[in-house]
């Protein structure tokens, strides 16, 4: 066996152990990541309907607001969501 064949060998015998090593996540984990991810987008989906609904004569709340929509809406794109229309 050459020296390049026995480095793939070993290499894959590397991946091998460290694929045993990591625990893969079971079900109800699973189903709890999506839960809490679901639970997180419609929190921040309130929030940004709040702030929507705010009217406001005051520029300096609704710069305030603007700041907040901002904030609201890349943490829900960070999420994954999309506008509904």
């Amino acid at each position: 066996m050459s020296n390049m064949s026995r480095g793939w060998e070993s290499k894959s015998v590397e991946e091998q152990q460290s694929q045993a090593v990591e625990p893969r996540p079971s079900p109800a984990a699973l189903h709890a990541k999506a839960a809490e991810h679901k639970r997180q987008l419609q929190e921040l989906e309130l929030q940004r309907e709040r702030v929507l609904s705010e009217r406001t004569s005051n520029p300096h709340r609704r710069s305030a607001l603007e700041l907040a929509l901002a904030d609201i809406e890349e943490k829900l794109s960070e999420l994954g969501w999309t506008i509904h229309m």
